[in-house]
């Protein structure tokens, strides 16, 4: 979930001129969105749609945390404009209640667990919301979940009985970037053997001692650093790529068993994305990035693999997890379609979100995948090292090739809401 970039190549700073700044701030100052990891704003926007849990190693950096003075000077959440639409009078409402109110109901637990550890104490408040206030919000929302027939019969009474509070977004307009991260699950082995020879690792025991910077990728894959550390071996050198991606994953062994991995640490090196370092070697152009179309490049072009994935000197360490579901960084499972990734530095961890954005749904006529715009109720339980600044959310939408396939097509704006009692 952690990691830093360090190439800058992009800032503009725009908050200041918004209305939520404006009226917050009687000083002006700067508030710059620094977007890292080398290439242009447009590599930003679109390359790099790979996520799982820690999510989105490989996404986009539309802001990263600014300093602690300016952090606290530029809120990241800000009660609701009253000449602002208020979504919860909109007509759209939850649109998975019906189908899935169990889920939703694990997810609020989940979060009132948390919220009720020393850890939650040590990151509240935020934006004024208290430890107590936002244990009190989940478990009045979690009532209404239970008793409200109705999707609209929720929304209504969450209108009732809640503040909202937007997201600035990441220019201070409140538009927020929207991406997907999921749980993949992969044929492995845990001895080598001709068909599995790619290996994943262990957090070293030494790691702490280790100096800085560490070593890369490049030095690390393959080392006697590393020899006798392997938790699992895998077919595919690129699918060995996308769990260090993609943070956990799920193999099913030769002899029928499962084996869990979890993320356990990562190395100090910046990540940097395979899809923009494709586009600016002219490999590919930037609208056919996708998850899909990257694993077709090198299915195709095994030749580029050490090239392409040596220029990421970021390695990421692992942990069997013993059959647990995905953990967010909160330290409780995630649930598909109700968790999200954002920011903790600056947004309620384990908080009730809104989000507006589109997820794509499988059309049952043609079995295609089509965006659809939605509006959920969701709760903040992880985070990722490339998801900074109030301008970035990452769903969680499963485990397997399905919620992979609706993960890497979630890339549009939308909006980001945060409940509490009133």
């Amino acid at each position: 979930m952690t990691g830093s970039n360090t190439n800058r190549i992009h800032a503009y700073s725009r908050l200041q001129r918004s209305p939520q700044y404006q009226k917050s701030h009687k000083k002006s100052h700067s508030w710059q969105s620094v977007v890292y990891r080398g290439g242009d704003i447009l590599f930003a926007t679109w390359v790099g749609l790979i996520c799982a849990v820690p999510p989105c190693y490989m996404q986009t950096e539309f802001q990263t945390p600014v300093e602690a003075a300016e952090l606290k000077m530029a809120q990241a959440i800000v009660p609701i404009s009253p000449r602002a639409v208020n979504p919860l009078t909109l007509d759209l409402a939850d649109d998975l209640l019906e189908s899935d109110r169990s889920n939703l109901l694990q997810a609020i637990d989940n979060s009132i667990q948390y919220i009720r550890t020393p850890n939650a104490a040590k990151r509240y408040p935020v934006a004024g919301i208290s430890q107590d206030l936002m244990e009190r919000s989940l478990v009045r929302f979690r009532r209404l979940v239970q008793v409200s027939r109705t999707a609209k019969d929720l929304q209504q009474a969450v209108n009732r009985e809640f503040n909202l509070y937007q997201s600035v977004g990441r220019d201070g307009t409140g538009l927020v970037q929207f991406t997907g991260y999921y749980e993949a699950v992969y044929k492995a082995s845990r001895t080598r053997t001709d068909e599995f020879k790619y290996p994943l690792y262990r957090l070293p025991a030494d790691f702490g001692e280790w100096s800085s910077p560490h070593p890369t990728r490049a030095m690390l894959e393959g080392s006697k650093k590393l020899a006798g550390l392997e938790i699992a071996w895998l077919s595919d050198r690129f699918q060995a790529f996308l769990v260090h991606v993609q943070g956990s994953a799920r193999f099913e062994l030769p002899d029928g068993k499962l084996l869990t991995v979890g993320y356990a640490g990562k190395t100090d090196q910046p990540y940097r994305s395979v899809g923009a370092e494709l586009v600016r070697d002219g490999k590919m152009r930037l609208e056919e990035v996708t998850l899909q179309t990257l694993i077709e490049y090198f299915q195709k072009n095994p030749q580029d693999l050490n090239t392409y994935l040596n220029r990421n000197p970021s390695f990421v360490f692992f942990r069997e997890t013993n059959g647990k579901p995905a953990q967010g960084s909160l330290g409780w499972p995630v649930s598909a379609e109700r968790s999200i990734a954002t920011d903790k530095k600056i947004f309620p961890s384990g908080g009730i979100a809104l989000i507006q954005t589109e997820i794509p749904f499988e059309n049952p006529q043609t079995g295609k995948l089509e965006l659809r715009k939605v509006q959920r109720f969701v709760l903040d339980q992880d985070t990722g090292g490339a998801i900074r600044g109030a301008g970035r959310v990452d769903i969680f939408m499963g485990t397997g090739d399905r919620s992979k396939q609706r993960a890497g097509l979630i890339k549009g704006d939308g909006q980001l809401y945060y409940l509490v009692l009133k």
